[in-house]
């Protein structure tokens, strides 16, 4: 089966984003990163807060899962960092060139 995982989660700060991904492949837990500006509006505390943060989603194994949250976990600057993420079917040539890679 050709299943990919994607992991969406976001951080504040672009050099700290930037760092994230860079470690991400270079500790072979993602075969690509891609980094998105957006503005989000949320609840915290009792108030309706708006940011620009930077969306990062993660393309991996579905077996590298609890490492990639592990590391998320301790990477990202938030007391309750966003961590969603969910298995997908690929095409097979990306499916087998993600596997190459990490």
């Amino acid at each position: 089966m050709s299943e990919v995982l994607i992991l969406i989660t976001t951080e504040s700060n672009e050099i700290k984003a930037k760092n994230i991904a860079k470690l991400l492949i270079e500790n072979k837990l993602a075969a690509c990163v891609s980094l998105k500006y957006i503005d989000s509006i949320y609840k915290w505390e009792d108030d309706i807060e708006e940011t620009k943060e930077i969306e990062i989603t993660i393309k991996s194994k579905p077996e590298l899962k609890d490492d990639l949250i592990s590391f998320l976990q301790k990477m990202i600057s938030y007391d309750i960092p966003q961590i969603v993420y969910k298995k997908f079917q690929a095409d097979e040539k990306y499916f087998d060139w993600l596997n190459k890679i990490i």
